[in-house]
């Protein structure tokens, strides 16, 4: 999110852990054309957060942007584990980008014990974003709430439009999550691959547990969020599949 240069899904300074993982994944195989990118943000990040932060150190940015892109192997191999090569060896399955815990608010690391469902919001246009913070209250009429990135394509789309779809998500949808949240290449469009089902709200996967097509009611500024409230004028379900749930960071599942 510029221009706080905060990641839009969790929240932490960008690029985040899991958005560091995701690069190295688009680019592995051009390692140079990666910090010539990152190059260009940091330089774009440093104009933006100067303004807001008189004190900014531009070497922690450096860190932040660029030293971690860089081969730690040859070849342009990076080790994603630690090894120990003394007697009696394990593999330190620890993640090398993983934010340390002193650098994570209170607040953030109380969310990440909340476990929430994950589901997916479209708007025609198309597009989409992955939220895991989504409400439905019942009533006359009944009433959808939901935290999103005010600067995603998504709220573009339905600022224009005034109406989206939200699908529940399962299990198999894990990389379709991922997409959605800027976490996973997406190579031709975010709805090139899977199967979709057209609604006057929005694209839904044809395998989702059902949607609700709402109309936008109101949107305001909520933390580094935006709130959006609408009324749901649809409902179709489908199959009751398992939900997929976000909690610390990763994906879970019941059971």
């Amino acid at each position: 999110m510029r221009p706080l240069w905060r990641c839009r899904s969790c929240g932490a300074h960008w690029p985040c852990q899991p958005a560091r993982l995701s690069l190295l994944v688009e680019y592995r195989e051009d390692r140079t054309a990666l910090l010539v990118y990152l190059g260009l943000l940091m330089t774009e990040a440093h104009a933006q957060l100067s303004q807001l932060d008189g004190r900014l150190d531009p070497a922690s940015l450096h860190e932040r942007f660029l030293t971690w892109a860089r081969a730690r192997e040859p070849a342009g191999r990076v080790t994603m584990f630690h090894v120990n090569h003394q007697p009696g060896a394990q593999i330190h399955h620890t993640d090398p980008f993983a934010v340390p815990a002193s650098d994570r608010s209170p607040a953030r690391r109380l969310r990440g014990r909340l476990a929430a469902p994950v589901t997916l919001w479209t708007a025609p246009g198309p597009a989409g974003l992955t939220v895991s913070s989504t409400l439905v209250a019942e009533g006359e009429p009944d009433r959808l709430l939901g935290l999103i990135d005010a600067e995603s394509d998504l709220w573009a789309a339905v600022e224009e439009a005034g109406r989206f779809a939200v699908a529940p998500l399962g299990p198999p949808h894990r990389q379709l999550a991922d997409r959605f949240a800027g976490l996973f290449p997406s190579p031709g469009g975010l709805f090139a691959t899977g199967t979709w089902t057209e609604t006057p709200y929005g694209p839904v996967p044809a395998d989702a547990g059902g949607w609700a097509g709402c109309r936008l009611d109101s949107a305001r500024e909520y933390g580094w969020s935006l709130l959006v409230e609408a009324t749901v004028e649809q409902v179709k379900l489908g199959d009751d599949i398992a939900p997929l749930l976000h909690h610390r960071g990763r994906y879970r599942e019941l059971g």
